[in-house]
């Protein structure tokens, strides 16, 4: 593990070829060239090809060594031919000659210099230590696909499915939230009131009804009950303030929003410019409680609602329906609502579970936000899908994390990478070890902390995912490998099309790096590239849905990958897969970056911070801080004049901004250079990092009280030793 973690370039390694990426690109076709001279001696072409059926054609277009580097290749075929030629005859006459008892002999012995020279002993090395795994999997994705299909056949909703569980176990605890256990039968009568009041309110298949609350069971109660009519719910982050809340429930044409209570003062400051078409409806803790103008009293209404699912002029909604939208961020700017069927919904649920190896009676905990994929997919789908209890709370707390899964003897426990150091961090209690948990699954677990992690809490199994929302590249860790995030079977890759591709480091990366063919060029071992997953139309684990915004779903296919014709969803992501198929997350490629676990779209971010400062010229980008998943948002603004007021932009950007995406830094430029193109020189300012010692800007970080602050070394050396919490 170590030894493959030393051969793999860094992602700094990789950043620093983006400028002058030609030196990088000599680099590159140094190593890749002698990996293909070794690589193919490794293993079968059928072992690198994960889903190509041609070849993907010439290694580095221009590279003037190539002609010399395949003809040492051949030079090397036709003497390891000779040889085996020569051995061959070696035999025979000794064979002839001596006879069989020492012919015989000299056959095995040759047979066994041939099979090791031409290095297919390596295949059949990793093959025979990775098979178990990929058995394994294979089996479990087999399950998957008959479960898929069942429910395609049957033309199941999720609305039918929870139903089900509901008639078989009615006063099973369903979902527990900060000690109110709420059962499938209390469940499925809050839906079904809910969807009585938007059906009597003139609500039909088709239409889209918003929905921004917090983490709580009614949360998911809503939109369950809101599918049963048929109705679309897009999953509104309630951060979100302002500019961003607007978009989501704009660019989703929403025909009403429903919130809390508690985010009635956010939807006040958007309710203006809403368009006169947006209903609202308000949830109370408590009925005949004030609204806001305008808004309906949707918790006065549900009490003398219908607990019995309407039916009359209700038209049934199929396997295939729109079932929710989720946000994603991307390169493109705000956020983007990510189309999710009931199929898809079914398929990512019963991926993890059945994959990961959940079972009906495990208790789930997930304090993760339910308008995530994470938590309100994978988890909730283990109540509605397959029955199992889900216990959630409000906000996510590091000292109360296993408090907790001891309380409700939760057996299993969700995470993601910036939840797992907080809580490493809390002090050693008896309670790090006193719970059930048998196996946390989630992503983002750094593997510099991972073994420290497993032992202090006991935990036996860790199921580390990967994926995107709308992707179809999905894979799951199940072998307890240490900071793999899955793998790619090196013997049967055909059955998963995933596959790792080189990247151009004259896009920065977020493009794939083509032959002279115009194909596209498969990775080696421990060689980063981009993560890609074959497109399948209408085959629910390779079907790539998009977004509700047409133009951003076409930004996420490339076309012409291993033949002409053929298509890919691209992650995004760099990955590098070692030896053996498994899966390492190296970093995010273009214009979004991670912070605090969500993904930062930096172009809006610009846009907010270059309003707030008078439109002058802003640059986003994220830097990586020692010991702290992701990268902290630092913002670039040109001010030579040095007229920027940091108090009143810290005030804009809390209003403006979700908490995750305020820039952590922000360094005050006295010049800028641009590209040919007018664009700020991104890369050369990310490279910098926020060491003040090494910028003759002047540098401030946003403290705890919210304020940006003069970043001098001292305190940067404080931050680096995590003295000073970002």
């Amino acid at each position: 593990m170590n030894n493959n973690d030393e051969r793999k370039p860094s992602i700094v390694d990789v950043e620093k070829g983006q400028p002058e990426h030609e030196h990088a690109r000599q680099q590159q076709q140094q190593q890749q060239q002698q990996q293909q001279v070794a690589g193919s001696r490794l293993r079968p072409p059928s072992a690198l090809e994960p889903f190509a059926s041609e070849p993907s054609g010439d290694d580095q277009p221009g590279s003037r060594s190539a002609s010399g580097d395949r003809f040492r290749l051949v030079l090397l075929y036709v003497l390891q031919f000779t040889s085996v030629g020569a051995s061959i005859a070696a035999v025979v006459l000794i064979w002839v000659y001596m006879g069989w008892e020492f012919g015989l002999p000299a056959l095995l012995i040759t047979l066994a210099a041939v099979f090791i020279a031409s290095g297919w002993w390596r295949w059949w090395y990793i093959a025979f230590v990775t098979a178990p795994r990929d058995i394994k999997a294979l089996t479990r994705y087999i399950k998957l696909l008959g479960l898929v299909r069942k429910h395609a056949k049957n033309n199941a909703t999720i609305g039918d499915i929870f139903a089900e569980f509901v008639s078989k176990q009615p006063e099973k605890a369903c979902l527990i939230f900060e000690g109110r256990t709420w059962t499938f039968r209390e469940v499925n009568d809050y839906s079904n009131r809910l969807a009585n009041v938007f059906h009597s309110h003139g609500y039909k298949h088709g239409d889209v009804v918003g929905l921004l609350q917090e983490n709580r069971p009614e949360f998911v109660a809503t939109w369950l009950g809101l599918s049963k009519l048929g109705v679309i719910v897009p999953l509104i982050n309630h951060n979100l303030r302002k500019n961003a809340l607007m978009h989501s429930v704009t660019v989703a044409n929403c025909n009403a929003l429903i919130y809390g209570e508690a985010l009635a003062d956010a939807v006040a400051e958007i309710a203006d410019q809403l368009p006169s078409a947006v209903a609202l409806y308000q949830v109370n803790e408590a009925t005949q409680q004030p609204v806001l103008a305008n808004a309906k009293d949707l918790t006065t209404l549900m009490q003398s609602a219908s607990k019995e699912l309407p039916v009359n002029g209700v038209k049934k909604p199929n396997h295939h329906d729109k079932l929710i939208y989720i946000y994603t961020s991307g390169t493109t700017g705000l956020p983007k609502a990510a189309v999710i069927t009931h199929s898809r919904y079914i398929f990512i649920a019963a991926a993890i579970s059945l994959v990961a190896g959940f079972r009906a009676d495990d208790t789930f905990y997930t304090p993760l936000p339910l308008y995530h994929t994470a938590g309100g997919m994978m988890s909730i789908g283990q109540a509605l899908l397959f029955g199992a209890t889900v216990v959630t709370r409000k906000k996510f707390s590091a000292s109360q994390f296993f408090a907790d899964c001891q309380k409700y003897n939760c057996t299993i426990a969700q995470y993601i990478g910036e939840m797992c150091r907080y809580i490493l961090a809390t002090p050693v209690s008896p309670v790090d070890k006193a719970h059930k948990v048998r196996l946390i699954f989630g992503n983002g677990l750094r593997p510099q902390i991972w073994p420290q992690f497993v032992e202090r809490f006991n935990i036996p199994r860790v199921a580390e995912f990967y994926g995107a929302t709308e992707g179809n590249a999905n894979i799951v860790n199940i072998d307890n490998t240490v900071g793999a995030i899955g793998f790619v079977s090196r013997i049967i890759p055909v059955v998963y099309p995933i596959s790792i591709i080189r990247a151009d480091p004259a896009t920065g990366y977020s493009e794939p790096l083509r032959g002279k063919d115009g194909l596209c060029q498969l990775c080696k071992p421990n060689e980063p590239g981009l993560f890609i997953g074959k497109i399948i139309p209408n085959n629910p684990s390779r079907a790539f849905l998009g977004y509700v915004d047409k133009g951003a779903t076409e930004k996420k296919i490339v076309r012409d990958i291993f033949r002409k014709g053929d298509a890919a969803f691209l992650s995004g992501d760099l990955l590098v897969a070692d030896e053996r198929g498994s899966l390492f997350f190296k970093d995010r490629t273009g214009d979004t970056y991670r912070w605090k676990g969500e993904n930062v779209s930096t172009s809006e971010v610009e846009a907010e911070v270059s309003n707030a400062c008078g439109y002058r010229d802003t640059v986003v980008y994220g830097v990586e801080v020692p010991n702290l998943e992701g990268r902290a948002g630092m913002a670039a603004i040109l001010d030579p004049e040095r007229q920027v007021d940091l108090e009143q932009l810290a005030r804009t950007l809390k209003d403006t901004l979700p908490s995750y995406a305020r820039p952590q830094f922000v360094r005050l430029l006295s010049k800028v250079d641009m590209t040919g193109t007018f664009k700020l020189k991104k890369l050369d300012l990310q490279l910098e990092g926020f060491d003040p010692s090494g910028i003759e800007d002047s540098v401030y970080y946003l403290t705890p009280k919210g304020q940006y602050e003069l970043l001098t070394p001292a305190i940067y050396e404080q931050i680096v030793r995590g003295e000073v919490r970002l």
